[in-house]
C-alpha cells in the first residue's frame, strides 16, 4: 500500500467513523477502495470495524442527547409516531444495533437506540457484531472475485 502509506490507514479509519454519523456515504467503497490499493486487510478490517463502531457510539449518543420536546419542536414529528417507534424499538431492543451498518437506516438505528436508551454496552457489543461482519463480507467477497469485484462498477 505504498500509494496509501499510514495516510490511507488513516483516511480509512476516519472516513468509516463519519461513515457511520449523519455524513452521507458509503463505507463499502473505501474497504474495497483500500484493498484496491493494496492494503493489508487484517488491518484493513479492524481500523474500517473500529471508526465505523466508533462513529455509530457517537450516534447513539447523540441520540441520547435527545429530548422528546426538542424532536417534537424541531423535527415535528408528533408524540404518537415516537410512543410507535418506541415499541419497536423495545420489541427488538439492543439486537437493532446488529443493523446499524445498513445503508440508510443504520444510523437512524443507532440514534434511536440511544434516544429510547436501550442498554449502551449490549447495543455497543451488537453494533460491534454487526459492523465486523459487514467488513468481512466485503473483504471476503474482494479476495472471492479478486480484481473483477471492480467490475460492480463502484468505482
Amino acid at each position: 500500500m505504498e500509494l496509501f502509506g499510514d495516510l490511507g490507514y488513516l483516511g480509512l479509519f476516519i472516513g468509516t467513523f463519519l461513515a457511520a454519523t449523519v455524513v452521507p456515504f458509503s463505507s463499502d467503497f473505501l474497504i474495497i477502495g483500500v484493498l484496491v490499493a493494496g492494503a493489508n486487510p487484517l488491518l484493513a478490517f479492524i481500523l474500517a470495524t473500529v471508526g465505523n463502531w466508533l462513529g455509530g457510539l457517537t450516534s447513539y449518543y447523540l441520540g441520547h442527547l435527545g429530548k422528546w420536546e426538542w424532536i417534537e419542536k424541531w423535527l415535528r414529528v408528533k408524540e404518537e409516531s415516537l410512543n410507535k417507534h418506541k415499541s419497536k424499538i423495545e420489541k427488538y431492543g439492543s439486537l437493532i444495533a446488529l443493523l446499524s451498518w445498513a445503508p440508510f437506516v443504520g444510523d437512524i438505528f443507532a440514534i434511536g437506540l440511544g434516544f429510547y436508551r436501550v442498554d449502551f454496552l449490549k447495543s455497543a457489543v451488537f453494533m460491534f457484531i454487526g459492523k465486523a461482519l459487514r467488513f468481512a463480507f466485503w473483504i471476503g467477497l474482494y479476495f472471492l472475485m479478486g480484481e473483477s469485484v471492480l467490475s460492480l462498477k463502484f468505482f
